[in-house]
């Protein structure tokens, strides 16, 4: 198999921006307007959270504030990342048979090995660890993640080349439960950088840039053609940022319901990540579903698929939600990465197994 990517650099943007363009690069293949691209990208001091997360569950708020740090709401699912000047950031917007591959699962195992071929390449023992992580001797040097939209993909990742820890940990909320399951005291020890690695051998960007296209271009048979970004993607992006994602709204639209009144709450862990629920109950008898709100570090797609969930739950009975989910996975299709229905059915049925006896 072999297909052309344009390459495109986008250099150091504001953190929202960043997210908005994605947007607009997926909205413009859609359409036809623009090619299967490979893009980079940088961020300056940015905290970012999966497209599904509850935001003061993930990001110390006050503390991005205060220091300057940009508080960013993903397009893709996942966990929280921490990233500045130092990270390299990477992603696809490509058809879905552009790499030869079908379902969610298969498309990032195979980027995540071409991803760890390419960093080989430098030097550095990486190695892909199901679901979506490239690793050096156990710690992590890239996090990637992505979803289906029609027939386009967007598919994206870091590479850390050069970061603070301390940087890190202060910006985010990491779960103690998720340190003690990889048998680590902080944050820190959970990843590793290149210029940890290699100190002055590590290479410049430009080098980490070719070696990552040089793997995808021998793992898929692809071609590059490197493109500035055209005004009209640009255009898109910052109208999507004016309209969405660059608002306070978008990145605050799940915030910190565990400190809300009157919520039953559960979380399920499954192989594709943590499911948490969040159920309030209405009427007099409080039997019915008034909200339902599913967080994670999962990846499903399309995203809208999740609030398309929470909608048909609302205003059901408590004693009917069960099979309200198995219909409701029976007419939609999901792409996943490991999490499954069956996950999010026990993750709402444990929530409402947390509701006092009627009475």
């Amino acid at each position: 198999m072999a297909g052309t990517f344009r390459v495109v650099d986008t250099g150091v943007r504001e953190g929202r921006f960043n997210i908005a363009l994605d947007q607009a690069m997926i909205e413009q293949h859609q359409a036809g307007r623009i090619p299967d691209t490979f893009r980079f990208m940088r961020f300056p001091p940015t905290a970012l959270i999966g497209r599904h997360q509850a935001l003061r569950q993930e990001i110390d708020v006050e503390h991005c504030r205060a220091h300057g740090i940009g508080i960013v709401r993903r397009i893709t699912g996942g966990g929280a990342i921490y990233l500045d000047e130092g990270q390299l950031g990477w992603g696809l917007v490509f058809h879905r048979g552009a790499l030869g591959t079908v379902s969610l699962a298969e498309v990032a195992r195979d980027i995540c090995l071409a991803v760890a071929a390419g960093l080989r390449r430098l030097g550095v023992e990486a190695r892909y660890r199901p679901r979506n992580d490239i690793e050096v001797d156990g710690r992590k040097i890239s996090g990637t993640g992505g979803f289906f939209d029609g027939d386009t993909l967007i598919y994206q990742g870091t590479v850390l080349v050069d970061m603070d820890p301390a940087a890190m940990v202060a910006a985010l909320r990491v779960p103690r439960a998720k340190l003690e399951k990889r048998q680590l005291d902080s944050a820190a020890q959970r990843v590793v950088t290149l210029r940890e690695l290699l100190g002055p051998a590590t290479p410049s960007l430009p080098e980490i840039q070719q070696a990552l296209l040089d793997a995808f271009a021998e793992r898929f048979g692809l071609q590059w053609r490197i493109e500035p970004l055209p005004p009209a993607e640009e255009a898109l992006a910052w109208r999507v940022y004016r309209d969405e994602i660059g608002t306070d709204a978008f990145v605050a639209e799940v915030d910190d319901p565990a400190h809300e009144a009157d919520f039953l709450s559960a979380s399920h862990t499954c192989a594709g990540g943590t499911v948490t629920s969040y159920v309030r109950l209405e009427g007099p008898a409080r039997r019915r579903i008034g909200m339902a709100l599913i967080t994670g570090d999962f990846f499903v797609a399309p995203p809208r698929t999740i609030l398309d969930l929470e909608a048909a739950l609302r205003g059901a009975y408590v004693e009917d939600a069960a099979g309200i989910i198995d219909r409701f996975f029976a007419e939609h299709t999901l792409s996943a990465i490991t999490v499954t229905p069956a996950d999010f059915r026990a993750s709402i049925e444990a929530a409402l197994a947390t509701a006092p006896p009627a009475a």
